[in-house]
């Protein structure tokens, strides 16, 4: 059976290679040793009607729909401003900064879990100033802490939660903090109970620390100079490192979990037309029609999910992005350029119907996600049984759709469902239900598309 529920829940893209800063490894080392220091564990997360009954936050004031979301959290939220950072230099208090965004799955599940928790807030608002910024919002103040976490090797992803001094300088953090101890993850309380112990005692150190970081990323920041590198070595040099860690079984270019990287893609149909290396455009092809037949595809719905958490890309986590339809098109549409293969081209319209159909707002915008959520469950909307596919289908036919589709009593996902894969060609579940193809095509794809998604 498949993971199906990535145990690091982190939405960004893999780290990419380059420095770890060490200014702050006395820091973090003694911020570590300490985690499983003892404090008592918070009772259960309050419930959604329960949590309506706290009075709001200054959330409650701006236009965020992610802000809004946490408008009612016993939390003493901040938006990003002068306000929360003069009231940190007043009380010299260390902030912890929590960046996400509405459709973020995980940071759903950490507001339930924490942000919604009394026992939890109540530690929150006497050792720290809480300050919540939406990323789409404001991804300028995204991009530079999550660039620092990176640098810190501390990864990325959403909730970033970022822990920095009073001046804004960060020394700590991570993604998702559950609210006690789990699968090797330190509990919510006893990181905030660590990183107050060492702010009473060492703040200087975690000044300093801070400090270094920043003047780090701006080092960083100032690219060096290319102009005396020929043209031709960078780009070998791309190609080379992609080579390098391409998944020749599923495509791709890391281990799970398993981003699309669209932009890698385009790079190598490119590159390949420059340096004549078959096996860079094969790489990239078989990739994109590996991700295609892949749960990360929406085999009903159309579009892609934001990334796969398994290496085969059959587990998806459940959210799409826009701007991850926007860039896929190109990649498929190139790929059919190149390769004259229709089935690229019959993707990118998919995904194309897909964003029109539900992705296109009624003033002429457009809607940048759709949640992984659905009442409440994670994937609840894209998974189906045995039984569903039979109640809406019939014996025969939802036979025929479990078989190509991958869908089994024991399931790939949460509970025993499945999310929908192309297990089996069209040629394979012809011969094993004595059908043309044809009719495995009509009964397994265009034609119960229809049934499944009325």
């Amino acid at each position: 059976m498949l993971a199906v529920r990535p145990t690091l829940p982190r939405a960004a893209t893999a780290d990419p290679p380059g420095p770890r800063i060490l200014a702050g490894a006395l820091a973090l080392a003694v911020l570590a040793s300490g985690l499983h220091a003892a404090v008592a564990s918070p009772p259960a997360a309050t419930s959604a009607a329960a949590s309506a009954g706290h009075h709001a936050n200054r959330l409650i004031r701006e236009k965020s729909p992610y802000l809004l979301q946490h408008a009612f959290n016993p939390v003493d939220w901040y938006p990003w401003g002068e306000e929360a950072f003069t009231r940190a230099r007043r009380e010299n208090k260390p902030i912890l900064l929590s960046i996400g965004y509405s459709t973020c799955h995980w940071c759903h599940v950490m507001e339930r879990e924490s942000y919604d928790n009394p026992a939890i807030a109540e530690l929150l608002n006497r050792w720290f100033v809480a300050i919540k910024v939406d990323r789409e919002e404001r991804p300028d103040v995204d991009e530079l802490y999550m660039s620092a976490m990176r640098a810190l090797g501390l990864g990325g992803g959403w909730p970033l939660n970022v822990f920095m001094t009073p001046d804004l300088k960060p020394f700590y953090g991570g993604t998702y903090f559950p609210p006690e101890e789990r699968e090797g993850r330190p509990g919510l309380p006893r990181v905030l109970a660590r990183v107050h112990d060492l702010w009473e005692r060492r703040p200087e150190e975690l000044r300093h620390s801070g400090s270094r970081v920043l003047e780090a990323l701006g080092r960083m920041e100032r690219a060096p100079d290319t102009s005396r590198v020929a043209l031709a070595a960078l780009l070998d040099s791309a190609a080379a490192l992609l080579r390098r860690g391409y998944d020749p079984n599923h495509g791709g270019f890391t281990a799970a979990p398993k981003f699309p990287s669209p932009g890698e893609l385009c790079f190598l149909l490119r590159d390949a037309e420059r340096s004549g290396r078959a096996g860079d455009r094969g790489m990239a092809l078989f990739t994109l029609r590996a991700m295609a037949a892949g749960g990360i595809h929406d085999q009903l719905g159309g579009g892609f999910h934001r990334y796969s958490v398994d290496g085969r890309w059959v587990v998806p986590h459940f959210e799409k992005m826009l701007y991850d339809q926007a860039q896929l098109v190109w990649a498929y549409l190139e790929a059919f350029q190149v390769s004259r293969d229709q089935a690229f081209a019959e993707v990118a319209r998919d995904v194309l119907d897909y964003v029109a159909r539900d992705l296109s707002a009624a003033d002429g915008g457009f809607h940048s996600a759709e949640d992984a959520d659905s009442e409440g469950e994670e994937g609840k909307f894209y998974v189906w049984t045995p039984a569903e596919l039979e109640r809406v289908l019939g014996a025969a036919d939802a036979g025929v759709v479990a078989y190509r589709y991958g869908v089994t009593p024991e399931g790939n996902f949460e509970g025993g469902a499945s999310v929908l894969h192309r297990s089996r060609d069209l040629d394979e579940t012809a011969r094993r239900f004595a059908m043309t193809r044809a009719r495995a095509e009509r009964t397994g794809d265009a034609g119960d598309r229809q049934h499944l998604s009325s």
